[in-house]
């Protein structure tokens, strides 16, 4: 399996991806590149393709899983931000149903963190699953000062802090614009 950078020709896969791993939650109509007569699309698969047309995409920081020509699974990191300070937001994080819990998504979160860190961000943070995430470092965003813009998400917010992290940040994460127009 190798993890690389997203290209062009990737897009339909990727929309694959996340239409598998995210099937049992579908919610909006089947997309112009599902097949005839599938089921709805999970909003994943539209964030996806709102994100990659927005200020926040980060062409560098949108990675997939490939094992001979197939895309397998996908992650992008986006801008997003702690108060004044930019930060990235991590997700959506998918896998094919069939090739999951053998660590390709966890391949693609550890390979998605190095390539932040690598790039001097100081912090990545989430809505997600308090069992998967805190294996990769993730913690309660409170324990930094951080708190989301909407109070449900309270909850679920985590954060992980990288190599640029300074005690300053803190205050209220906000995602990318495409996050609140689900």
């Amino acid at each position: 399996m190798l993890i690389r950078r997203e290209r062009a020709a990737d897009i339909a896969g990727i929309a694959a991806v996340h239409r598998s791993a995210f099937a049992e939650r579908a919610a909006v109509p089947a997309g112009p590149d599902s097949a005839p007569g599938a089921a709805p699309d999970p909003v994943e698969v539209g964030l996806v393709g709102a994100l990659r047309g927005g200020d926040a995409w980060i062409p560098t920081l949108s990675l997939v899983a490939e094992e001979y020509g197939a895309v397998l699974g996908h992650v992008c990191l986006t801008r997003a931000a702690v108060g004044p300070f930019p930060v990235l937001a991590l997700g959506p994080l998918g896998v094919l149903r069939e090739r999951q819990r053998v660590g390709i998504g966890a391949a693609l979160v550890h390979a998605a963190l190095g390539a932040a860190d690598a790039l001097d961000e100081p912090l990545v943070g989430l809505l997600g699953s308090l069992d998967y995430y805190p294996r990769f470092g993730f913690a309660p965003a409170a324990r930094y000062g951080i708190a989301p813009d909407r109070p449900e998400w309270a909850t679920h917010l985590q954060v992980r802090p990288l190599t640029a992290f300074e005690d300053r940040i803190a205050g209220e994460f906000r995602y990318a614009d495409a996050f609140y127009e689900l």
